[in-house]
């Protein structure tokens, strides 16, 4: 960093009134992670001087190589407000977002915010820049006496339902409020299909700075919830029987300030970059799955019935493949992606979206048709003759057809492959063990 950038920040926090800053990253998992300094240390920072114990981070390094420094992107300073005992008369809170490095100097190759750095140098190779819109959703519930979550959801509302049905109107307009001031565009608040569901909109930005402001959104819905007594969860399916928690992904490339997937000679208005680019989604759905979809419990919404997709296929208009194509056109001409869940670790899920839609365009990748019939009602049968596969059953399926994929497996590097196939076998190992209320309520009495 430039002595003329770092001196900027550190009067910027000075002016602010600044007392701690968190600098903040995810680990392998998407879990943001984070290490608290005051002002003073803030110029060792912007300089990467700080150091920290990566053995204790899941999917890092072991024990005899623990020492890793954080980077802070300086783009990334942003003053808090969650915090209500930090005000502007006694010191505030600024973030930074970071990337590891080695001792050495050379980006650590299990950050998964240098892993998609890397995707989006490939991107830029090729002339593109990836920008990215997504819709992430979750649930807020009620807490006990002692503030842990129940499953007792906040209200019994529904799709765009207002007060007093809607319980959550005060809460997610705090969030919006909080999300705004450190520096988000807020387009959409409203309440969801499901009780207790609700769904923020922010506007898109390039591929890093979404990655960015995902990881920053579910930090601020979960502090601002609970300081109402409340928590918020983006687990993919808490409660069986409705609808699931998604995170539509919406991706767009644009050269040279002209949106690539927009073709107003082309069927449906689209490019035939745009083609190439689900062509290539869809090649490598079974594999991405892996990283967008990345728990147990992700494959409990990935289920027919309640509107997530299933089945590998793409439609210009309806809901029920994988792939939408969304009605607008000109600069907004995007491709939305319908099965990530807002539990995956948002650097890694873009950085395979973006190698996986490169490969279509550089091996010019035919989507085939669109599926413009509800799939959920087809056949067996109608849906092999027309060539649409689904997606991988559990997560033990979708790894392994992450580790059949040399493409995906790259975008991610050796590193992490290696840690998150490692952290999902324990994973599924632990949840074999489990005796399920399911099972007591099946078995019990009738054996």
């Amino acid at each position: 960093m430039n002595d003329l950038r770092k001196k900027e920040i550190i009067e910027k926090a000075k002016e602010q009134n600044v007392k701690f800053i968190r600098l903040q990253f995810t680990d392998i998992t998407g879990v943001l992670k984070n290490v608290a300094i005051t002002i003073e240390q803030l110029g060792k920072a912007l300089d990467g001087e700080l150091m920290f114990d990566g053995s204790s981070v899941d999917g890092f390094v072991r024990i005899e190589e623990s020492d890793m420094y954080l980077r802070p992107d300086p783009d990334t300073f942003v003053v808090s407000e969650l915090s209500p005992w930090l005000t502007q008369q006694n010191g505030r809170e600024a973030r930074l977002i970071c990337d590891i490095y080695n001792p050495d100097g050379t980006p650590f190759s299990g950050c998964p915010r240098v892993t998609l750095k890397r995707a989006v140098a490939e991107a830029q190779k090729m002339g593109y820049t990836m920008y990215v819109g997504p819709e992430c959703e979750f649930f807020l519930f009620q807490t006990d006496r002692k503030g842990n979550p129940t499953l007792e959801t906040h209200d019994n509302a529904g799709y765009f339902d207002l007060t007093p049905v809607d319980l959550g109107e005060d809460a997610r307009r705090d969030m919006c409020i909080a999300l705004e001031k450190m520096g988000f565009e807020i387009e959409a608040s409203h309440h969801e299909v499901a009780p207790g569901q609700h769904e923020i909109g922010f506007k898109y930005a390039d591929a890093v700075t979404t990655a960015d402001m995902i990881a920053s959104f579910k930090f601020v819905v979960k502090t601002v919830a609970q300081q109402h007594g409340l928590h918020a969860t983006f687990m993919p399916k808490p409660i069986a029987g409705i609808n699931g928690s998604g995170m539509h992904t919406n991706q767009s490339l644009f050269k040279d300030g002209v949106n690539a997937f927009d073709d107003p000679t082309g069927e449906y208005g689209l490019s035939k970059v745009a083609y190439n680019y689900i062509g290539g989604l869809l090649r490598h759905a079974k594999a991405i799955c892996a990283i967008t979809n990345p728990t147990i419990n992700s494959y409990k919404r990935l289920v027919p019935g309640y509107e997530a997709p299933v089945y590998i296929a793409w439609s210009h208009r309806n809901r029920s493949p994988l792939i939408r194509i969304p009605a607008n056109r000109g600069l907004s001409t995007r491709v939305e992606m319908r099965n990530p869940d807002p539990s995956c670790n948002p650097y890694l899920a873009l950085a395979v979206m973006l190698r996986a839609g490169l490969d279509g365009i550089n091996k010019e990748l035919d989507p085939g048709p669109s599926a413009d019939i509800n799939i959920y009602t087809m056949t067996s049968d109608e849906q092999s003759a027309r060539g649409i596969e689904s997606l991988p059953a559990n997560i033990m399926d979708a790894v392994a057809e992450l580790d059949k994929d040399e493409l995906i497996k790259d975008a991610l590097g050796e590193h992490i492959v290696n840690k998150f196939k490692e952290a999902k076998h324990t994973e599924w190992e632990a949840y074999k063990l489990q005796v399920t209320p399911w099972e007591i309520k099946q078995y019990l009495s009738r054996f």
